[in-house]
């Protein structure tokens, strides 16, 4: 197996001076790199070379699913757990592969060997692997949502127009049925005039049933972990075991709850197909268990989204927590539909799977997560309109081939970072204002809250530790 290369330390170069030179050495060029590899120049026959950050948990999965496109070849596995037992699968797989515990050593070390790179990492970390990668030319396939803090994926945005990189965030949705339904019915006018939308996600999550008065208390660090990598642009904290594998979704200083995890599979297409940009209001109608530490128990929110055009406005809602269940259609289903709720078990134990209801003008919609397509309620309306339904097509390629073969210049990413941003920057504020436990006035001409001085500051986020602070000039 190859060994561990951690790249050089602190004393030996100045992160500084890597950062500055890698930038550097991009020169002139770097704002006109197009759709191919900057690194070097390649015929449509020939595999993305591809760097793997995050190889355990939904990264392990992201890994494979990028290999068996058979567009790419894995040149570099980073982790910053490479000992852990849940990077062993992947580990297993690519053998031979040099293995990285700090993605910026990964970068010195074999920049020039790498076109692209998947970022599968903890929410917060996906800032920096992600400025770098694309201020060095390339290509990016990042994890939902696209980074922790409104300005971090606001600085992606423009990273992403700048260098002229394919990127793609991981909300696989947008590569399948409900990406190319959604699309056709708004452009043929079945879907139309939406002026309310709701979108639940009531299973358990981790933080369902703590409680916490303050950070976790200080344990020893795991021999096999590079916990100031973990950290990355995060204020420091000591270690715990209930901040990583997954446990970092619980705290606002490291995750983005429920909405972040979920609303990019559950409001991804109605955002983009109903052009409804970022809310000029958001409120949180109802928190349970809040705390400034966690995620609340349960949560409604409210999005406000203003005219678009000849559009009318929407209002968008929000529901999580096991309990806050929303209010649906009566036609929407009984339990046990697949759009409504899970099938199995005894019906007083089944939980409202992830979904959406979306209300139209003449029509309403009920969706899943993911791809899953809608279907219109109730069936009488359905077999209406049945016989005027446009013909929908088919996915080209998958949301992994998609982006690989965007990295090839052969097709466009269909969840770019200019496309996901917004989304992203609305779940944002969504998180602020749970986090706040306020109704919230946005201006997105200023990109200011502008009733709550606090919550305005927290649309910058944490202030980068020293040493990561300039992640956000690259």
């Amino acid at each position: 197996m190859a060994s561990i290369r951690r790249g050089p330390t602190a004393e030996s170069i100045g992160r500084r001076s890597f950062l500055s030179g890698a930038v550097a050495g991009l020169a002139a060029g770097s704002s006109t790199l197009g759709p191919l590899r900057a690194a070097r120049a390649a015929g449509s026959g020939d595999k993305v070379r591809l760097a793997c950050c995050g190889i355990g948990h939904r990264g392990k999965e992201d890994v494979k699913a990028l290999h068996d496109t058979g567009l790419a070849t894995v040149v570099a596995l980073c982790d910053t757990d490479m000992g852990a037992t849940h990077t062993q699968d992947v580990l297993k797989l690519f053998p031979d592969v040099p293995q990285f515990r700090d993605f910026r050593a990964m970068f010195d070390a074999i920049g020039n060997d790498i076109d692209a790179v998947s970022v599968a990492v903890p929410d917060f970390s996906h800032f920096p692997i992600a400025m770098l990668a694309m201020s060095l030319g390339k290509h990016v396939y990042c994890e939902k949502p696209m980074a922790h803090s409104f300005r971090q994926v606001e600085l992606m945005m423009a990273a992403a127009e700048k260098y002229k990189v394919a990127t793609q965030m991981g909300n696989q949705g947008h590569s399948e049925a409900n990406y190319f339904q959604f699309k056709e019915w708004v452009d043929a006018g079945v879907i139309k005039n939406v002026t309310r939308i709701t979108a639940h996600m009531n299973s358990p999550r981790r933080w369902h049933g703590m409680e916490v008065s303050g950070y976790l208390p200080k344990q020893p660090v795991p021999e096999t972990l590079d916990w100031d990598a973990w950290l990355s642009t995060a204020a420091f904290h000591d270690y715990n075991k209930g901040y990583v594998n997954g446990d970092w979704r619980s705290w606002f200083d490291f995750g983005n709850g429920a909405l972040g995890d979920w609303g990019a599979h559950l409001i991804d297409t109605a955002h983009e197909f109903l052009d409804l940009g970022l809310p000029t209001e958001v409120e949180a109608v109802k928190l349970e268990g809040h705390n400034p530490f966690i995620f609340p128990q349960a949560s409604t929110l409210a999005f406000r989204f203003p005219a678009r055009g000849a559009k009318p406005p929407v209002e968008l809602t929000w529901y999580d927590g096991t309990d806050n269940l929303p209010p649906l259609p009566d036609e929407a289903g009984e339990p046990g539909d697949e759009a409504s709720s899970a099938a199995s078990g005894p019906r007083s134990e089944r939980r409202l799977q992830p979904g959406k209801v979306i209300y139209g003008e003449g029509l309403t919609f009920v969706g899943g997560s993911h791809g899953k397509t809608l279907r219109i309620v109730p069936e009488s309306k359905a077999r209406e309109v049945a016989a005027t339904l446009p013909e929908v097509p088919k996915s080209p390629s998958n949301h992994f081939a998609n982006f690989l073969l965007a990295c090839k210049g052969e097709e466009k990413c269909r969840s770019p970072f200019a496309v996901a941003g917004p989304l992203c920057q609305t779940m944002a504020l969504g998180v602020i204002a749970q986090r706040v436990n306020a109704k919230l006035a946005f201006d997105p001409a200023t990109r200011r809250i502008t009733n709550h001085e606090v919550a305005n500051d927290l649309l910058a986020g944490v202030p980068p530790r020293k040493e990561w602070a300039e992640f956000y000039s690259l």
